[in-house]
């Protein structure tokens, strides 16, 4: 496939002329013959839209495998796109996309899960949200860590609530479980004289923006409040290390509390913190 800032615009003129190239959209070709398959339509259709351009909403929802798709146009998130939409492409202009919204799945550009779902959130049905969140779970995909970090950063954006309600039908104890154990470290830090923490705090990290949930900016220290239920995919374990050592490449010093090291090693654990924020210098 050849998109046309690549190819001079005489030489593809000729090319279209002699049968070699096909024109999808404006500026989109395919090569040899028009017959695309169906990642090659979601492919020129991100093209079309421009260089920061991802595949999004229910177009994304089904390169995930989450949802089927069998509508005519094509969904896309085109943040610097000016002008008309092209034909069967529906182009949101999203101001709002982050690097941690992006992934690539087959070479396609696209919004990554947990951004596909709160796209889905706003525009589908509670009830097509709630199908799409089961079968990431099924298709073990799902990580509700990532899920939870969106939705604190997206606050007051359209299809949070319904998003955050999906998640607790599809498991009611995982939102409570993580927000319980944030509660009993918060009351720790206190009973155990050390000074309040950053919650919920923003950090941009590599082009990522990421939220832990307690930060002490002055020793680079970050304490994550890590529930099984939240953390216990192969998912989120993995994304979690990969978080811990980009963190730790900028600098910080990341530890995982538990709910049994609260309940059964409170002291043990005060001492430990009290101890990285008096032997870091400040940042």
């Amino acid at each position: 496939m050849w998109q046309l800032p690549e190819l001079d615009e005489e030489v593809a003129r000729k090319r279209v002329a002699a049968g070699r190239l096909h024109r999808i959209y404006q500026g989109v070709y395919a090569v040899g013959h028009p017959l695309l398959s169906h990642k090659g339509h979601l492919m020129a259709a991100v093209l079309a839209c421009g260089p920061d351009a991802v595949l999004s909403h229910r177009s994304a929802a089904c390169l995930h495998e989450i949802l089927d798709d069998s509508r005519d146009r094509v969904d896309v998130i085109a943040p610097n796109r000016r002008g008309r939409c092209p034909e069967g492409i529906a182009a949101h202009r999203d101001g709002t996309l982050t690097p941690a919204d992006r992934t690539v799945i087959d070479g396609i550009p696209c919004t990554c899960l947990s951004r596909t779902l709160l796209d889905i959130a706003a525009t589908e049905s509670p009830s097509t949200l709630r199908f799409a969140v089961n079968q990431a779970e099924v298709e073990r995909v799902f990580d509700l860590a990532e899920v939870v970090e969106l939705m604190k950063r997206s606050r007051g954006r359209r299809g949070v609530a319904r998003l955050r309600l999906a998640i607790a039908h599809h498991d009611p104890q995982e939102q409570e479980a993580r927000l319980e154990l944030e509660k009993k470290l918060l009351r720790l830090f206190k009973r155990g004289a050390l000074r309040s923490p950053e919650v919920n705090g923003h950090l941009l990290v590599e082009g990522i923006s990421l939220m832990p949930d307690f930060i002490w900016r002055d020793a680079g220290l970050i304490v994550e409040a890590d529930s099984r239920r939240v953390h216990g995919t192969v998912t989120a374990f993995e994304k979690d290390r990969l978080r811990d050592q980009r963190l730790a490449a900028a600098g910080w010093t990341v530890i995982r509390v538990t709910w049994a090291q609260v309940r059964d090693e409170p002291e043990r654990l005060v001492r430990t913190i009290r101890s990285l924020l008096a032997r870091h210098p400040l940042r």
